[in-house]
C-alpha cells in the first residue's frame, strides 16, 4: 500500500471526509510513489471555517511578531532547502539545480515579505480642514484562497502565501495534485517558524475543491496561475461571487534576435530559456524571430548547443528532466509531427533522445523546429515543453508584429546592441515583461509579476507593490478631536510587542 498525503489544516495533517485519492507519480521513473487525498466541498468549507477561527487573533497580531515569523521561514527555509529541492525533483521531474533556483526565487519574496512594516503603512493628511485630519490604513482581507499550478510548485506559493501571511491574513492553499507535496512541507515549516495553528491551511484535490474555493463566501480573494482557459474560468467564477482575483494565465513568449545582436549570447539565451524545467515555464521562450541575415546562422548555433544537453533523472546532474505526466508528453510529441505536416523543419527531434535514466519515465528531449508559419498549432498553442520553435522574419516592425499580434503577452525578449531599437521596443511591445538581451525577464520581488492581454484576467499583479495591495484593503479615516488627550508620565525606553 503507497503512502497517502492527507491535508494540512490548523497545523496539522488531516484526512478529512472524502475517501477520493489521485496519484503522484515520479516522472523519472514512470511510476506512482503516492496517493494523494482529494478534498470534498465539505472538507474545504472545514478548512476554511479553521482559517477564519485563525485569523481572528492573526490580524491582529502585531507587526513585530508577523516579522519574526517571516525572518525565522526565511532561514529554516534557506538551511533546509536542499530537503525541498529534492521534493520537487522526485515530483515534478525538474533538475535539483533548477529546483533549488525555484526554491531561491521564491525566498526572494519571503525576504520583500520581512519588510511587512513599511509595506503596509498607510498615509496621512494633517489638517485637511480646520481640526480634521484623514489618514488611510491598510488591512488584512481575512481568509484568502490560492491555487498553484505543477511547474512551480515551491515558487508561486511563496509568491502568494508569503505577502498573504505578513499582511495578516489566513490562507487555503490549493496545490496542484500532480506534485503536491512541497506545499505540506511549506505548510509544516511555516507552524516550526512560529505561524499560529490553522493560518497556513493545505487542502488537497481537483476541480470540486478548486470550485468550492472559488464559490465559498468567507474566502476573500483568490490567488491563480495556470493555463489561459482556467485562469478566465478562475476571474470569473470568483468575481462573480464577489472575491478579488489574482488570475495568471498562459503564455507564447518570443525573442526577437536582430542581426547586430551578439549570437552566441543569443543561441545560450535560447536554449536556457527554451529547455530549462523541460520547457514547462510560462516564461519560457518558446518562439525565437530570427531576421532572415542571421537566421541560417542562429539555428546553427542552438541546435550545436543543443547537443551537448543531457536528459535524463534529475539526481543524475543532467541538464533536463521528464515532462510531468505521460499525458502531458505525448501531448507535447505530437506537436512535432503537426510541425512536419505544416511544412516546418525539424531541426533536432526529442522523440529520440539518449536519456540518462530509467526508459519508462516521461521522456521526451530538446526539440527545435524552423521555419515555423504563425498560421500552424506549433506556433499559435502554448505547447509547454521543450520544443523551440524558429520563425523567421525579414527585420524589427516584421518581428514587433508578430508580438503584438499574439493571443498572450506575458513576456517577450530582444536581443541587440542597438539601444535605440531596444529602447523602442520596451515601448512598443504589447507585454507585460520585457527583457533586453535577458530571456527569461521576470521581475525580481519587489517589482510585480504579471503580463498584458491573455495572460492575465483583471489588473491585479503578483507579490512586490501590487501583492500587498492585493491582501489589503484600504480604509479612509477622517478625524476631528477637539480637545487634546494627555498621558501620565513614563520615563522608560518605548516598548513595542
Amino acid at each position: 500500500m503507497s503512502e497517502t498525503l492527507d491535508h494540512w489544516v490548523g497545523g496539522t495533517t488531516w484526512a478529512g471526509t472524502s475517501t477520493r485519492t489521485g496519484d503522484v507519480y515520479n516522472p523519472a521513473l514512470g511510476t506512482v510513489q503516492k496517493q494523494v487525498r482529494f478534498a470534498s466541498t465539505a472538507d474545504v468549507a472545514s478548512a476554511v471555517d479553521t482559517a477564519s477561527a485563525a485569523w481572528e487573533s492573526w490580524r491582529d497580531a502585531s507587526i513585530s511578531k508577523r516579522t519574526a515569523v517571516m525572518f525565522a521561514f526565511r532561514e529554516l527555509l534557506n538551511e533546509r532547502k536542499d530537503e525541498l529541492a529534492a521534493i520537487l525533483t522526485a515530483e515534478h521531474g525538474k533538475v535539483i539545480s533548477d529546483a533549488l533556483g525555484e526554491i531561491a526565487r521564491g525566498m526572494e519574496v519571503v525576504e520583500f515579505a520581512c519588510g511587512l512594516g513599511h509595506l503596509t503603512k498607510g498615509a496621512y493628511s494633517e489638517n485637511v480642514s480646520t481640526g480634521v485630519d484623514v489618514y488611510t490604513l491598510r488591512q488584512p482581507l481575512g481568509v484568502v484562497g490560492i491555487i498553484s499550478p505543477f511547474n512551480f510548485p515551491a515558487m508561486v506559493p511563496l509568491w502568494f502565501f508569503s505577502i498573504a501571511i505578513a499582511a495578516g491574513n489566513s490562507v487555503i492553499l490549493k496545490p496542484s495534485e500532480k506534485d503536491p507535496t512541497a506545499a505540506n512541507w511549506l505548510a509544516a515549516l511555516m507552524t516550526e517558524a512560529g505561524l499560529p495553528d490553522g493560518v497556513l491551511n493545505v487542502v488537497h484535490g481537483d476541480k470540486e475543491a478548486v470550485d468550492a474555493l472559488l464559490e465559498h463566501p468567507d474566502v476573500r480573494s483568490i490567488s491563480f496561475v495556470g493555463s489561459t482557459p482556467i485562469a478566465k474560468y478562475v476571474y470569473e467564477t470568483a468575481t462573480s461571487h464577489g472575491k478579488r482575483v489574482q488570475a495568471l494565465g498562459g503564455a507564447k513568449n518570443h525573442m526577437l534576435v536582430l542581426p547586430d545582436a551578439d549570437l552566441d549570447l543569443a543561441a545560450d539565451a535560447a536554449v536556457n530559456a527554451g529547455f530549462g524545467s523541460a520547457g514547462e515555464r510560462c516564461m519560457a521562450i518558446s518562439v525565437v524571430l530570427a531576421v532572415d541575415s542571421i537566421a541560417d546562422e542562429l539555428v546553427a548555433k542552438v541546435a550545436e548547443r543543443m547537443g551537448t544537453l543531457r536528459t535524463g533523472d534529475g539526481t543524475r546532474g543532467c541538464d533536463m528532466g521528464p515532462l510531468i505526466t505521460k499525458v502531458h508528453r505525448d501531448k507535447v510529441a505530437s506537436y512535432i509531427d503537426v510541425a512536419g505536416t505544416d511544412g516546418a523543419d525539424v531541426v533536432v527531434d526529442g522523440r529520440g533522445v539518449e536519456i540518462d535514466g530509467d526508459p519508462n519515465g516521461f521522456w521526451l528531449g530538446p526539440t527545435l523546429i524552423d521555419k515555423v508559419p504563425t498560421s500552424s498549432a506549433v506556433y499559435t498553442d502554448e505547447i509547454f515543453g521543450p520544443v523551440l520553435s524558429v520563425v523567421r522574419v525579414n527585420g524589427y516592425e516584421e518581428g514587433l508584429g508578430i508580438i503584438n499580434g499574439s493571443l498572450y503577452g506575458n513576456g517577450t525578449a530582444i536581443f541587440t546592441n542597438d539601444g535605440g531599437a531596444a529602447r523602442r521596443f520596451q515601448r512598443e511591445a504589447t507585454v507585460g515583461m520585457i527583457g533586453i538581451n535577458v530571456p527569461i525577464p521576470v521581475p525580481v520581488a519587489y517589482h510585480s509579476f504579471g503580463g498584458w492581454k491573455a495572460s492575465l484576467f483583471g489588473d491585479a499583479k503578483a507579490y512586490g507593490p501590487h501583492g500587498f495591495d492585493f491582501f489589503t484593503a484600504e480604509k479612509a479615516v477622517t478625524s476631528r478631536w477637539l480637545d487634546p488627550s494627555h498621558g501620565g508620565l513614563n520615563l522608560g525606553f518605548p516598548q513595542h510587542d
